[in-house]
């Protein structure tokens, strides 16, 4: 028998399948490698074939972030509230940690996609689960930020503290630079730690993540065993 043409053994296209190639594609060559032309390529279609599943391309993102928030794991019941937001926050770093485009597209969309929604609406029900007030757990969103998706904005990139290589104009550039924000220079020295150090050479992003969720969530334990509320602490508006 003849062997069917490899049109004929091609899956059919729908909507999953676009946005698990479109992924797939961001993941191998960057969010901005990403159009609705190098998508159909890839699928081994027109372009035009794709608008029946994502009429345009921000409707592509949208789905693109909906696909990897869905793969944030939901932790077994019969555990506090803290571990079940430790767990499933770091459980969304995993998440983008896997899909490095993905943080900079979340930032990017207009309002929250359905399956962001959907997680938000979770961690909030894990807070007030938790024994949380409505008071304290809008509170305990807006502490957490970005970071219950597993990302945050760093205020210093230390990326490129390493040593200077030891010419003559990067050593000067450097000694100036230390001159003028004494306190940065002295906050990058103390960064840079040894190879024996658990840290590593320069931030460990991982361990400093890990650091601040921990503040936070240890932060909001001790205000919830206080039963602190916006009005007693004297918030701004607070009647």
């Amino acid at each position: 028998m003849a062997q069917q043409p490899e049109a004929g053994r091609r899956a059919p296209l729908n909507r999953e399948r676009v946005l698990r190639a479109a992924v797939a594609l961001a993941d191998e060559n960057g969010i901005e490698s990403l159009s609705m032309r190098r998508l159909a390529q890839e699928l081994g279609v027109v372009p035009m074939a794709l608008y029946k599943h994502v009429p345009n391309k921000e409707q592509l993102l949208d789905g693109m972030v909906d696909t990897v928030i869905a793969r944030i794991d939901v932790p077994e019941g019969g555990t506090g509230w803290k571990d079940v937001v430790r767990r499933r926050v770091l459980s969304a770093r995993r998440a983008l940690l896997r899909h490095r485009w993905a943080a900079q597209v979340i930032e990017s969309r207009t309002g929250p996609t359905p399956a962001v929604l959907e997680y938000l609406d979770s961690m909030i029900g894990a807070f007030r689960d938790g024994g949380f007030s409505v008071d304290l757990t809008h509170h305990a969103m807006h502490a957490m930020g970005s970071r219950l998706l597993g990302f945050s904005q760093e205020l210093f990139d230390d990326s490129g503290n390493a040593a200077p290589s030891g010419g003559a104009e990067e050593l000067a550039a450097g000694a100036a630079m230390a001159a003028r924000y004494p306190r940065i220079a002295e906050l990058a020295a103390g960064a840079a730690h040894d190879s024996t150090s658990t840290v590593g050479r320069s931030c460990d992003d991982q361990f400093e993540f890990e650091f601040a969720l921990d503040l936070i969530l240890d932060g909001l334990e001790k205000l919830h065993q206080r039963g602190w509320t916006s009005a007693g602490a004297g918030a701004p508006g607070a009647t």
